[in-house]
């Protein structure tokens, strides 16, 4: 009677060990190191193929360049380093020169195709640094055995029945399985790794850092959740699912997984941003039960180039995998009679505040901003009372290193 008590004690604590969160088996997504083939080992930036998730019924690669300080000839064998995951937006794919750039700020970077393609071997420039010629979307070629493509049939419409023909599915676990890739390299510190991802990318990181807690940053670009709402100009495909919408929105929606996620988490995005759109990222920032912050630029372009530019987000993961000393952190804005008070935490001295507000109404992609300068008194912020007329504004500080954050975004009742 003993012995079958423990067996089933033992099959029992199995299987709550297992965690299922929606389609993804994250069990066997963090504890399965995925098949790779190297493809090519002997250049700065190196290519590989890595097991994907099973797709028509048929198993898949993902395809991926990975540089160090190590393959660029700037750090010896056996050095250890920070690891870092970055996922491409929409019509865009693993970027040589993305990788190149965190390589060069002392990590491990690992960039995947989520689109089951494989773009040009990367070339350099007189200095050294990879060209941007992978952003050209005529230069890749199909895998042969590449999962969903990501247009919008395969991130919508798939909806319903097997999950394995959804592109959510396959891009959450194809990152997550870059992931544990990542941290089984031997010259990688799998307890210092975070993850960044640009628009369609953005979108990914929300859900990946609600999945994956072992990461220990993360900075979704643009990429926000509720996109079944207001002016997301993702809302008209949701609409079109009918019955289905409901179930995309539960198993995909970010908004539906950030109540999850314990990973800090820094949103960086735009205030006329026509894809993933203030109030649906304000209300994506609001959920999320742990540690947060923002960065709202006015009138921030959108683009691969420019999702990866802003120095904040290297500040950020720094702080968090290096010890760095972090970003700002400013508190709640407060109207204090015919002015706007923001108390503001930092380990760097403050350089500059602003105060941003917007009187158009209309489509948020094209309302006018206005900025006027605020004063810093130690750690207090005083900003003129934005007029009456203001429906949407917010406090932005910048310190020493010219790093700017955001108070959350405030929008009249």
């Amino acid at each position: 009677m003993k012995v079958v008590f423990t067996v089933v004690s033992l099959l029992l604590c199995s299987a709550l060990s297992a965690e299922q969160v929606g389609p993804w088996d994250l069990t066997a997504l963090k504890a399965n190191v995925p098949a790779v083939t190297w493809l090519q080992r002997d250049q700065p930036i190196q290519a590989l193929t890595y097991a994907g998730e099973v797709y028509q019924g048929r198993p898949t690669e993902v395809f991926a360049f990975y540089a160090s300080p190590v393959t660029l000839g700037t750090a010896k064998p056996g050095t250890k380093f920070p690891g870092i995951v970055l996922i491409h937006g929409g019509g865009g794919t693993a970027f040589a020169d993305w990788v190149h750039l965190w390589a060069k700020r002392g990590y491990a970077a690992i960039a995947m195709d989520l689109s089951g393609s494989r773009p040009v071997d990367p070339e350099f420039d007189a200095s050294g640094n990879a060209k941007g010629n992978a952003h050209k979307a005529g230069t890749r070629t199909r895998l042969p055995n590449g999962g969903p493509n990501q247009g919008h049939p395969e991130k919508f419409d798939s909806i319903g029945g097997d999950t394995s023909d959804d592109w959510p599915f396959h891009a959450a676990a194809s990152v997550i399985r870059a992931h544990t890739l990542l941290r089984s390299f031997p010259e990688v510190d799998a307890d210092r790794t975070a993850v960044t991802g640009i628009s369609w990318g953005g979108y990914t990181t929300c859900l990946v850092a609600s999945l994956d807690d072992r990461f220990k940053a993360a900075v979704p670009v643009y990429g926000c959740g509720f996109l079944h709402e207001g002016e997301s100009v993702q809302k008209p495909s949701i609409d079109k699912l009918g019955e289905r919408s409901a179930a995309w929105v539960k198993a995909y929606d970010p908004g539906s997984l950030l109540p999850r996620c314990r990973v800090p988490i820094f949103f960086v995005n735009g205030t006329n941003d026509i894809h993933y759109v203030l109030d649906s990222y304000m209300k994506s920032f609001a959920v999320v039960p742990g540690e947060k912050q923002l960065r709202i630029e006015v009138k921030m372009p959108h683009g691969h180039p420019a999702g990866w530019a802003p120095k904040e987000i290297g500040l950020f993961i720094d702080s968090k995998c290096l010890g760095t000393p972090p970003l700002p952190v400013p508190g709640l804005p407060a109207i204090r009679g015919e002015s706007v008070v923001v108390t503001c935490e930092a380990a760097t001295t403050l350089k500059s505040a602003q105060l941003h507000f917007t009187t158009d109404t209309g489509l948020r992609s094209q309302r006018k901003w206005t900025s006027v300068p605020a004063t810093i008194a130690g750690k207090v912020i005083t900003a003129p009372k934005p007029p009456a007329a203001a429906n949407t504004w917010y406090v932005s500080v910048v310190d020493e290193r010219d790093a700017m954050v955001s108070t959350p975004v405030q929008f009249a009742p």
